[in-house]
This record gives structure tokens, C-alpha cells and sequence, in this order.
């Protein structure tokens, strides 16, 4: 193996970087047009449909098993607001001015889990239990959903088991809901897990199993207990269309978004997006629903840690899954926990590398600075690893090359649209919180 990354050292300098630990960009020069790339991804706008239907018909449950989602008729979505002093704060912070405007769309705050993976953990859950109940002649499509939220119901799913391995958000959202439908559920939460999430899954009669491993250990522990059981359903945050088609419906609802605001998105108007990335399912997954939603008018960079870079890693070397960091000796440890994935899904990796514009790293003493910048300037709070696109449009700006290949001049800047995707941080307890901010140095 020593030989084969030396190899690979020789043969992507930009490994060395990585290996130290720098924060690095890179912008992909194999990007191509969404018609040529949609083949290597396998799905298409039909199957992102589906998932919306599937999550409007389960709405009315929703709307009674969590009467905070009623204001909203049951739909799981986050508002995008406009962070003007933030945005002033990077230019003077790092003396680029960003063109156009810069919005935050926060996942961070959706309900039932207060995170990006409110969208496709519980749409994965649910079409699991759709799936359960038709077949068992319980349910159709055109009943009222509303009717799910019953001890009939909650006996027929006590009968079947979920298990999912997390480094936190991703189990709690489908621990939450799948205890509330009646299912028997098990999270397997790697070492960096935070202690209050492990905690509020309990109180809702999860089984939390723990490691002193990372991620891939939970992953592949909750994978083994699924197989030795029959009743039990494993959800594969690396591999699962279901959850990637969950977090994709996003796109079609960002775009009524921003037709609510009279923002327009094409050619000379380009819509940017900086998503945080840990496995990539995500991010993945969003940037899919924004690419069928927007075509090649939006540009969509991932973010992630210096210690746990798998996906710049994975695509820039053409390997994805079959490369870790720890292969280069980076140790995968941050305090980003959402994002601290040391190998990158082989099936986002593979079919997104050529809708994707860039990627880049930044360290935890970034993200928590940035935490804390945020958190002064707007008064939003968010966890760490939430923060890692808040410094994409300075890199876009500064990155001439990138901009004159793609190309944009300054006109078609001063016209761009610029969204941070906050991931995670709605529901971090105030004493956590408080412990962010201090670490951000700012307070």
C-alpha cells in the first residue's frame, strides 16, 4: 500500500496538501452539462417526484404525530432568510468583496430532527413503512394518511426493526420517527456522536449502541445486525436512493423559494450552493433536486473538514470509496461530527463528480470562528460542521481560473446568487451552544 500512495502522491500533488492537514480548494475541470452527466447518476426527475408525492401523502401524519409541523400543513421544510452583516463581515474579514447576494437556507431548523437529515431520513423511514403496510393490504395510496397515527397502526410496525449507523444527525432523525410510527429501532452512533443527541434518542425508547470507532465501524455494525435478522431493515446512508431522492426534493422547493423572492436563475444570473459533506448523501442528494431543478445554471461546491476530506479525496483521485483518509495517515477526527467520514459514498462519488464545481476543506477552528461570526452578526446559532459553506462564495471569488472557465465575468457576478446550506444546529442544547461560542474566541 506505502508504494500505491506514494504513486498516488506523484500523481495528484494535491494530496500532500490534504496530508498536512492545509485548507485547500479545488474546482472540478471535468464538470459537464447535466444532459451528459444525468446517465452516470441512474435517477431523474420521476423519481424525485415520487418522493415529493410520497411526502405529501404522509403529511396529515406528520401533522398529528408532530403538531409543530401543523403551521406548515405537515411538509418538512426551512426557510431561506438573507444574512447581509454576515455577508459584510467576509468581505472585511478577508478582503473579497462577494458579488451579489449571499442567503442561508436552514436546514439547521427543520422540525422533527433540526437537521439536513430531516429530509431524507425520514422520507426513507416512511416509504419503508408505505411499503410495509401496502403490502400487508393495510394501506393504498389514496387513503388518509392522517389514519397511521393509531395503536392499530403502531402494532403492525412493533412486528418490524430499523437499525442505521450515524455519527449523529442521520440517527436521530430516523430514530425519532421511526419510534414514533412503533417500529423497534437501533442507532448505531460512532465515537464523535454527541452525547445530547444519543440522550433524546433515548427519550423517545431508542436503542443506542455506542463505539469507540468511527463512523464506518457504526456503519458496518448496524449493517451486520440488520443481516442477522429477518424483520429488520438496514438504512445505508452510503448506498440508499431513497434517502438521496428524500434530501433531492429540496431543489424543486428551494425554486419556489426563490420565485417567491423574485430571484431569478439562468445564464447571467447563476445560483451558487455551498453544502457541508461527511459520507455525501446529503449534499449529494440536494445537489441533485437543485441540478434537475435549476440545469446548469446552479454550481454546487462541497465543503469539509481537513481531517475528514473523503470526498475531494475520492473524486480528485478517481478512487471514491475504494480510498479512506486514514489510508494517507489523516486521522478523521473533527469537531465537525456530522462530517467526520473518513470514506466517501462510492454511489454519490460516482454519480455526482461531474455535477459538482468544487470542493474544499477547512479546519475546526475555522468552522467554530465562523460559528461565532454568524451567531454575533445574525443571531443564528448552528453546530459546527453547519458553518463549513459560509467561506464558499469568498473561494468562488478568489478563485480567478475557475471563474474565467466556466466563465463568468463581472457583470454575470454582480447577477449571482450565493446560498450557504446550514445543516445542522436547531435543536444543540443552550449549554452545547454555549460551549460553541466559546470555542469560536469571539465571546
Amino acid at each position: 500500500m506505502a508504494n500505491t500512495i506514494e504513486q498516488l502522491i506523484e500523481q495528484h500533488p494535491l494530496l500532500k496538501q490534504l496530508i498536512a492537514l492545509k485548507e485547500v480548494s479545488w474546482f472540478n475541470p471535468h464538470i459537464t452539462t447535466l444532459n451528459d452527466a444525468l446517465p452516470y447518476v441512474g435517477l431523474d426527475k420521476c423519481n424525485i417526484e415520487d418522493a415529493s408525492k410520497r411526502l405529501s401523502r404522509f403529511a396529515p401524519y406528520i401533522t398529528k404525530a408532530f403538531p409543530e409541523t401543523a403551521k406548515n400543513s405537515g411538509i418538512i421544510e426551512s426557510e431561506l432568510v438573507s444574512i447581509p452583516h454576515m455577508k459584510a463581515l467576509l468581505e472585511k474579514e478577508y478582503g473579497t468583496p462577494i458579488s451579489g447576494q449571499l442567503l442561508l437556507k436552514k436546514d439547521s431548523h427543520l422540525p422533527i430532527s433540526g437537521s439536513i437529515k430531516a429530509r431524507g431520513g425520514i422520507h426513507e423511514v416512511l416509504a419503508h413503512a408505505e411499503k410495509l403496510a401496502i403490502e400487508a393490504g393495510l394501506l393504498n395510496e389514496m387513503d388518509d394518511y392522517g389514519e397511521l397515527f393509531s395503536q392499530k397502526y403502531r402494532d403492525f410496525f412493533k412486528q418490524f426493526s430499523i437499525a442505521v449507523g450515524s455519527t449523529g444527525n442521520l440517527g436521530l432523525s430516523i430514530g425519532i420517527i421511526s419510534a414514533k410510527l412503533g417500529f423497534s429501532v437501533s442507532v448505531h452512533m460512532s465515537a464523535d456522536a454527541r452525547e445530547w443527541k444519543k440522550a433524546k434518542l433515548r427519550s423517545f425508547g431508542v436503542n443506542v449502541v455506542e463505539y469507540q470507532q468511527d463512523y464506518g465501524v457504526a456503519v458496518a455494525q448496524g449493517r451486520k445486525e440488520a443481516q442477522s435478522d429477518p424483520s429488520c431493515f438496514f438504512i445505508d446512508d452510503e448506498n440508499s436512493q431513497a434517502l438521496f431522492l428524500g434530501y433531492a426534493v429540496a431543489g424543486e422547493r428551494l425554486k419556489t423559494q426563490l420565485d417567491a423572492r423574485g430571484i431569478l436563475v439562468d445564464a447571467l444570473h447563476p445560483l451558487f450552493v455551498y453544502l457541508p459533506c461527511g459520507v455525501g448523501g446529503g449534499p449529494g442528494g440536494v445537489a441533485f433536486g437543485l441540478k434537475m431543478a435549476f440545469g446548469d445554471h446552479v454550481h454546487c461546491v462541497f465543503a469539509e473538514p481537513t481531517h475528514s476530506p473523503c470526498m475531494l479525496l475520492g473524486v480528485h483521485t478517481g478512487l471514491h470509496d475504494e480510498i479512506c483518509v486514514q489510508d494517507l495517515g489523516i486521522d478523521n477526527i473533527t469537531a465537525a461530527d456530522g462530517l467526520a467520514v473518513g470514506r466517501a459514498s462510492g454511489f454519490v462519488g460516482r454519480a455526482m463528480e461531474r455535477l459538482l464545481d468544487g470542493y474544499y476543506t477547512l479546519s475546526d477552528e475555522r468552522m467554530y470562528q465562523l460559528l461565532g461570526q454568524l451567531s454575533l452578526t445574525e443571531n443564528i446559532q448552528l453546530e459546527p460542521s453547519a458553518l463549513a459553506g459560509m467561506i464558499g462564495p469568498i473561494l468562488v471569488t478568489q478563485d480567478t481560473d475557475y471563474r474565467q472557465r466556466m466563465p463568468f465575468d463581472e457583470d454575470t457576478m454582480m447577477n449571482a446568487t450565493h446560498i450557504v446550506w446550514a445543516t445542522g444546529g436547531g435543536m444543540v442544547p443552550e449549554d452545547e451552544i454555549h460551549a460553541y461560542l466559546k470555542k469560536s474566541g469571539l465571546y
